[in-house]
């Protein structure tokens, strides 16, 4: 298989949170542990960003998205006790108060769908933030916030020397103001409710 990124990864740098620029992220479902599945994600320049590892077995319904160093930035959660496929974000490894939740879509009338991201949860009413549609299955949809501006894409990666590269590596294309390890977190769940090979049973 080709290089999914020409550079060499670099540990120990930083991210800027502030960025004024589209940040495009290469994608590659494959994890750097051996016998684990997961994720791998390079920056524009080649610098591992996130990394997923999950071990086949003894999973337990988490799935821990870390920056390339190893350091849990945001645990995703099934639901326990949910009608339909429903996943929450919690920040680091807490347990506690999601950062908010990703649900698949199950309304027929709208088959662009895939899925909504909400806030709130107990007594509070939920409020949608996020919408997600388009084919996960082709790697080419979109999240959009509450006024339909969209916020991030995943797209299959494009052709390098004529190689093509498969589902296996897309792009996740994140716009400014939207942080790029949330919608990393929507990737997964994305993966979780829509992929071929999934991480968790």
């Amino acid at each position: 298989m080709p290089k999914v990124h020409p550079n060499t990864v670099s540990d120990g740098q930083k991210r800027d949170s502030d960025r004024h620029e589209v940040e495009v992220l290469t994608v590659w479902k494959k994890s750097l542990l051996f016998n684990c599945y997961g994720f791998t994600v390079f920056d524009a320049e080649g610098n591992l960003v996130f990394r997923v590892d999950n071990y086949v077995a003894g999973n337990s319904g988490e799935i821990v998205l870390m920056d390339g160093s190893g350091l849990p930035l945001l645990t995703i959660r099934r639901k326990k006790l949910s009608l339909g496929d429903h996943w929450l974000v919690f920040r680091g490894e807490e347990t506690a108060d999601p950062l908010f939740s990703v649900k698949k879509n199950v309304n027929f009338l709208n088959p662009k769908a895939l899925a909504h991201v909400t806030v709130g949860c107990g007594a509070s009413p939920r409020r949608v933030i996020y919408g997600v549609e388009g084919s996960y299955a082709q790697r080419s949809c979109t999240i959009y916030d509450d006024s339909r501006r969209s916020m991030a894409e995943i797209k299959c990666k494009e052709p390098v020397s004529g190689v093509t590269f498969g589902l296996d590596v897309f792009r996740l294309i994140v716009q400014p103001g939207f942080d790029s390890a949330e919608a990393m977190s929507i990737v997964i769940a994305m993966e979780q409710m829509y992929g071929s090979r999934r991480f968790l049973n």
